[in-house]
């Protein structure tokens, strides 16, 4: 079965991509959906259904069955290569796909909650939250490239900045939209 490790990482990693876009993308359903839900009738009702009805086929026929296939082929590759659960920058990158797993399942609880109309959030709330999966991605890459759970120091401060530079970003956006909202 070892011939066919190659091809079981790169489905791994085909299915982890599908997974993160859709986590990228079902955020700005929501918040499209928050923003929706304050315009007049009945562009609010044409919009929340139409929203309601995107969301709906990205999370349950991409980001679901991507986080499962990924997850699947993740479980396939350490059985095969069980020296890598020895290593320490696999632990870290284990409990960093925990975390991005804790992330899915609230943005689940989200979507749950959207489907039924009941708003919950901001729409600057949930361009916070549209930068979790960002922030989880960068850990992930930059675990896996350098393989060094030392390292893994420096790109935490990166991801520090990074984070600090994304608020920001969203910050400058929301100031420009309040001055121009056309945008």
């Amino acid at each position: 079965m070892i011939e066919y490790y190659n091809y079981i990482k790169a489905l791994h990693l085909i299915f982890v991509i599908t997974w993160f876009a859709g986590l990228f993308y079902i955020p700005r359903l929501f918040i499209y959906h928050i923003e929706a839900s304050e315009k007049p009738s009945p562009e609010k009702e044409i919009l929340t259904k139409q929203l309601q009805l995107m969301a709906k086929r990205l999370w349950h026929i991409i980001a679901w069955p991507s986080a499962i296939l990924a997850v699947l082929f993740a479980i396939w590759l350490l059985i095969l290569q069980p020296s890598l659960l020895e290593q320490p920058w696999m632990h870290v990158k284990l409990a960093i796909v925990l975390l991005l797993i804790v992330y899915h399942l609230k943005t689940h609880w989200i979507f749950k909650q959207l489907q039924r109309d009941e708003i919950n959030y901001t729409s600057n709330y949930m361009r916070i939250w549209n930068e979790g999966a960002t922030l989880i991605l960068f850990a992930i890459i930059f675990l896996v490239t350098l393989r060094s759970a030392l390292n893994w120091i420096y790109g935490v401060i990166g991801i520090i900045v990074f984070a600090i530079l994304l608020m920001l970003g969203i910050s400058l956006y929301k100031k420009i939209q309040e001055k121009n909202p056309e945008t």
